[in-house]
């Protein structure tokens, strides 16, 4: 819980031609850099704006008509020595119209033909020229930059789709890195260098692709790529008006939408993301605060499509088989072929009745997978047939939902299909159709999957005093959440210690406790868990555990991994040794569910919230203390010696104040599990046995039956009673406590506190809660409240569903 910041993680952020398409967007990259990148910060730069297009124009001249081919190399001229007039001055200025001066020379005494070596090496120039052009607006800007020329140790062969060597890479960009301490490194995107020292260019999305390659190579945290648009959307937003932005993606998820050769996304730009510990956000350059989405490394657990794709030029490469021939055989040999090459083709049909394989592919791409089938010695008549498109729905359990299923289908039903596939991953669900206006079919599935309402299923586990009184709140405001998210919420299962019940066309909440002896079945294990995962129809499911279970806190996990979401006001599994702990956190990060648990401490009150936005928006906590237990503050506030201790216990219980069995509060456990919970949330990896604990039931009382604790319970008093005169005779009173220092010190105990301090004027069965921090170092930020009852901790349920379904 130190004050000190820690180091910032190396990160890289790359900028595409769009991007740097004039002076105002050189302009504004500048200030994106001074506000989101660090002195050791990796930059990768495209071409400015249309440069490649330009010197493709060039090339493509020179062998028809020379002066055409001199037209187009001035004109790209001109337009970079008015970046650099309007960008830079001085010396810097004079240096870079020299270079480009040469540079432009020797493109001009260019003759034809040219290798493709030579070719490549061409078209370089614009990367090389926009990361000397940034690297010198940096160093102007007061931000010390150096310009690299990636070629220095990127090493690849050419190919259809050239792959960085990164076993040859590693170590010469370690010494590039050296050698630049403290600047940012500004380094050329799209192209690397052979073994024989000849350029190589990355193809496709080549820019991207050496960013997330060297970002891997120099083990930086994070890529951020910044574009025109600021991430992938539900569908085109020039095309579809109400697409909405994801802010977060799984891995899985964006490598299949680039497979499906997405504008937004590459799939080898995201082959080093996979194979590396570095996050990947996309954002826009133009408005860099309108949002992002972030690429996470986690599997995705999900249930149904994210994102509607399309594409207007298909290929299909069409393979007859000779009849007669094993044809499952030449389909494995076909697909897996392919797949070692990199050339899996976007969707495919077999029809084994005609011995007959249909690949689809991009134009870009095809050609590759002809030579490579050529390679392949495949015994086919091969054809390839021109005039499709391809529209795909993409997104974790998309194959599995069949809402979305029947949605995709019913919209295409008139369309022209050819044939419908699904990935092998079951990520995607895509058409190929014969070439027509596809951009009304894009919107006509958009709508039909994600503008109809969706369907939360929630699952309450525990129906007594608590889960009573949430289903009375739910019937309340189950009609307003509706209306203010936009989607219903079923109740679906009711699961109590031995029986459940389950049904998934939802449960009424009003009449739910009195039917549930009637509908209620026996139950051994996870088999209630296994249905809910199972369930058919939602979008999401919710559990709620409003229990004190050990045995359901080891099933948080299962719920995680079965794709499930949980809202907890059981400590169990938020205060177990550290071990467990993570474990649980991990299982619902990697699954991209969410676990909200403010009911765990305080019960309704926003204590667990408060905590962990004051740490994660850059507050230190330095200290927490109170008073955590309803029960013990009712017990303290009352005990002032006119009756003895273990009457007011035999009160409270009565009342229904305390646990079943009362000593689950008197022995300070309950306050100890919110103290550790409290200390995780502000930062600090804490054990639960680390945290010292006075518990006020005697050894003599400990195993004894409830009976038998109240019937030998005065001697409860006869401990207390002393504790509480010595504290009289001081003037003060007695309440119990708990501390939280930044060393890690934690107790939870009886202390004797003066009259007037804040933690000992409460009403009776409030809870407080004050909390030290860098920001509230002299004047400590104070939580008070009811914190304790049946319907307060309803309402920080419902608080959390209300929550969670802003996540959706």
């Amino acid at each position: 819980m130190s004050t000190t910041p820690a180091p910032a993680k190396k990160q890289l952020h790359k900028f595409g031609g769009s991007s740097l398409a004039d002076p105002e967007c050189y302009r504004r990259v500048v200030s994106i850099l001074k506000d989101y990148s660090h002195n050791e910060d990796l930059i990768v730069v495209s071409a400015a704006g249309k440069t490649t297009n330009r010197l493709i124009e060039f090339l493509d001249a020179l062998n028809k008509d020379g002066r055409i081919a001199h037209e187009h190399l001035q004109s790209l001229r001109q337009f970079q020595i008015e970046l650099i007039d309007e960008l830079l001055r001085g010396d810097e200025a004079e240096q870079l119209k020299s270079l480009l001066s040469d540079e432009f020379s020797t493109l001009g005494e260019l003759g034809y033909p040219l290798s493709e070596a030579q070719r490549a090496a061409v078209l370089g120039h614009g990367e090389v020229w926009s990361s000397r052009l940034l690297a010198a607006l940096l160093r102007q800007s007061d931000l010390p930059a150096v310009a690299q020329d990636a070629r220095a140790f990127l090493r690849a062969e050419f190919g259809t789709q050239p792959e960085v060597d990164r076993a040859k890479s590693y170590a010469l960009i370690k010494d590039v890195l050296a050698q630049h301490a403290h600047h940012r490194i500004v380094i050329t995107g799209f192209m690397a260098q052979s073994d024989e020292g000849e350029t190589v260019l990355l193809g496709r999305n080549g820019s991207d692709y050496s960013a997330t390659v060297i970002g891997a190579l120099a083990e930086v945290s994070c890529v951020t790529i910044w574009s025109d648009v600021a991430g992938v959307y539900s569908a085109d937003p020039r095309v579809v008006s109400d697409a909405c932005l994801l802010p977060l993606l799984r891995l899985d998820e964006a490598s299949e939408l680039a497979r499906l050769a997405a504008p937004v996304l590459h799939s080898r730009t995201l082959q080093p993301v996979a194979q590396s510990v570095m996050d990947l956000n996309l954002r826009c350059s133009y408005q860099p605060e309108s949002g992002s989405t972030r690429i996470e490394r986690v599997l995705a657990s999900g249930r149904g499509a994210k994102i509607i794709t399309s594409l207007d030029e298909v290929l299909l490469i069409d393979l007859a088989f000779a009849s007669g021939h094993d044809f499952a055989r030449a389909q494995n040999e076909v697909l897996n072929g392919l797949k070692r090459a990199q050339l899996e083709p976007l969707a495919f049909e077999a029809q084994s009745d005609q011995a007959r394989l249909r690949l689809a592919y991009t134009a870009e791409i095809a050609s590759g997978a002809l030579n490579e089938l050529q390679d392949l010695a495949i015994e086919a008549e091969i054809k390839l047939r021109e005039g499709y498109s391809m529209l795909a729905a993409v997104g974790a359990g998309v194959t599995k939902n069949a809402n979305h299923c029947f949605g995709f289908y019913q919209q295409l039903k008139h369309a022209p299909v050819e044939f419908f596939s699904e990935a092998e991953s079951k990520l995607s669900l895509a058409a190929v159709l014969r070439k027509s206006d596809i951009q009304p079919l894009l919107k006509s599935v958009h709508t039909q999957l994600f503008q109809a309402q969706k369907r939360v299923a929630v699952a309450l586990c525990g129906k007594g005093n608590i889960g009573s009184s949430w289903l009375a709140l739910f019937k309340e405001q189950k009609s307003e959440l509706e209306k203010r998210r936009g989607m219903s919420f079923n109740l679906v299962a009711v699961v109590d210690s031995q029986t459940y019940w389950l049904d998934d066309q939802g449960i009424n909440e009003q009449t739910v406790l009195e039917r549930y002896e009637d509908e209620a079945v026996a139950y051994q294990g996870d088999v209630w868990l296994q249905q809910l995962a199972n369930l058919q129809g939602y979008d999401e499911v919710v559990v709620l555990d409003v229990t004190a279970s050990p045995a359901l806190a080891e099933q948080y996990q299962n719920i995680a991994e079965n794709g499930m979401h949980l809202i907890s006001a059981n400590k169990v599994a938020g205060s177990a040794p550290s071990v467990s702990y993570h474990a649980v956190q991990d299982a619902f990060s990697k699954t991209g569910r969410h676990w909200l648990y403010n009911a765990t401490v305080g019960a309704g009150l926003p204590i667990n919230h408060t905590v962990r936005d004051l740490r994660e928006s850059g507050d230190d906590i330095v200290a927490i203390s109170g008073i955590f237990s309803g029960t013990l503050s009712w017990l303290f506030q009352q005990f002032d010696g006119s009756v003895p201790f273990s009457e007011l216990v035999d009160l409270a219980w009565q009342q229904g104040l305390t646990e079943p069995d009362p000593r689950a509060d008197l022995d300070g456990s309950d306050v100890m599990r919110k103290l550790v919970i409290l200390a995780r949330e502000s930062g600090l990896d804490i054990e639960p046995d680390a945290v010292a604990v006075e518990s006020l039931v005697p050894e003599e009382l400990k195993e004894l039956s409830l009976d038998g604790f109240f019937e030998k319970a005065e001697l409860l008093s006869e401990i207390l009673q002393e504790r509480l005169e010595k504290a009289q005779r001081e003037d003060k009173v007695l309440r119990y406590v708990a501390r939280l220092d930044r060393q890690g010190k934690a107790r939870v105990g009886i202390e004797a506190l003066s009259k007037e301090h804040a933690l000992a004027n409460l009403l009776p069965c409030d809870n407080i809660f004050a909390i030290e921090s860098k920001w509230y170092k002299d004047n400590p930020l104070v939580i008070r409240g009811p914190g304790a009852g049946r319907e307060v901790t309803a309402g920080a349920i419902q608080s959390d569903l209300n929550l969670m379904s802003s996540f959706f």
